[in-house]
């Protein structure tokens, strides 16, 4: 493959980097603070169309290679990862996962609406199914006139929850054959609207980072869903979760380049500013080393992000091996370089890191989330050893 930047993808990233310095970065500290969604930015966003870029023209998207969609969330989140993260759901968990398992009917109605920019989200998790996707407990159960499945339970940890218009929701069909037999028996996908009967949002988390991004728990109380909002058929939700999980992998690990890039940007920054000892720290050895550490763990984490970026678009579009080693690998080497990055940029900024007058205490805080959701490190390891020969 070939790591060299096209025309396009570096007009792609300098589009993004000056929307985000001049519409994101001067609110982003406000909105964390205060738990804001980025609501009036998300439509100042939809200006560029890059809300459709996993979307086919045909229905109204703008689609793009998938190094540049990882462009896309590396340059959000190098200054407002909450932002980042929100588009990385919309436009992979909800958006690809329509483009690719719904049917024409679904693609034509749904798709439309989510490249016009309203909000899109996927739920698969439950308080006692998180790791463990397959343990989940809510229920769907076809309507006595056919024509609804009737949804019960609740969903945990909704990206986007509060704000999205269409959702890609999992429950456990509880009439098929294999449910209560196999584990993930009867896991149906459904498409789902914040306007349907019976749904609702209910518990919003209280995190420490990523604050700007809402996420939220989804009550389902008799919650009536068309049964032409199934995805390929009841029973086959689990295959459609886990290839989701493949790609939202890829953005995971492209939002924690992104932080990992700004908190060494603002480091590298302050460390030719401040002075000590008579010369600007940077020409101190100690702080020399950390610089150093930091810009090749952020390039070896880069070429991981954009070569599983590459082997997914070698899946879908040239029938290429399914890049979940790629995925895992990225996201698990990816979150621990932010994790490293955004800890020695504070300890670079010294007193100053510990405070809200600089972003990295954000970064740091923003960072910790990219090593659990999607699979946790654990769980990318034991991804990664699976796939090995």
């Amino acid at each position: 493959m070939n790591y060299a930047e096209s025309d396009e993808q570096q007009m792609i990233r300098e589009l993004v980097r000056d929307f985000a310095e001049s519409v994101l970065a001067p609110t982003a500290e406000h909105r964390d603070a205060n738990q804001i969604p980025p609501s009036d930015e998300w439509q100042q966003f939809l200006e560029f169309g890059l809300q459709g870029v996993t979307i086919p023209e045909k229905y109204g998207g703008s689609p793009v290679d998938d190094i540049s969609e990882s462009i896309i969330v590396e340059e959000l989140s190098r200054v407002d990862p909450s932002f980042g993260v929100m588009f990385c759901v919309h436009v992979g968990l909800c958006a690809k996962t329509i483009a690719l398992h719904g049917d024409e009917e679904q693609k034509r109605k749904y798709l439309s609406r989510l490249a016009a920019g309203e909000v899109g989200a996927y739920s698969l998790s439950e308080s006692g199914a998180g790791t463990d996707a397959a343990a989940m407990i809510c229920k769907a159960k076809l309507s006595d006139d056919g024509k609804h499945y009737i949804l019960n339970g609740e969903k945990m940890w909704v990206t986007n929850g509060a704000q999205a218009d269409i959702i890609v929701l999992f429950a456990k069909d509880v009439d098929h054959p294999d449910y209560g037999i196999k584990k993930h028996g009867g896991t149906t996908a459904f498409i789902v609207e914040s306007s349907f009967d019976g749904f609702s949002v209910g518990k919003k988390e209280d995190k420490l980072g990523i604050r700007s991004s809402d996420t939220c728990t989804l009550v389902l109380s008799n919650c009536k869903v068309p049964v032409e909002n199934v995805l390929k058929g009841v029973g086959n939700g689990f295959p459609i979760a886990m290839n989701a999980l493949d790609n939202s992998r890829i953005g995971i690990a492209a939002q924690a380049l992104g932080i990992a890039q700004g908190a060494y940007e603002a480091a590298l920054n302050y460390s030719h500013e401040r002075e000590a000892f008579g010369k600007p720290i940077a020409h101190h050895q100690m702080i020399m080393n950390y610089l150093a550490d930091m810009a090749t763990r952020i390039q070896a984490a880069r070429d991981l992000v954009y070569r599983a970026s590459w082997a997914k678009q070698e899946h879908y579009e040239n029938g290429g091996q399914r890049h979940t080693q790629e995925a895992s690998m990225a996201k698990l080497f990816a979150g621990d370089t932010a994790m490293w990055v955004t800890e020695r940029a504070i300890q670079v900024l010294g007193g100053y890191g510990y405070t809200k007058e600089f972003p990295v205490e954000r970064f740091f805080r923003d960072a910790k989330i990219t090593q659990i959701y999607e699979g946790t490190q654990e769980v990318q390891r034991i991804v990664i050893a699976r796939s090995l020969k």
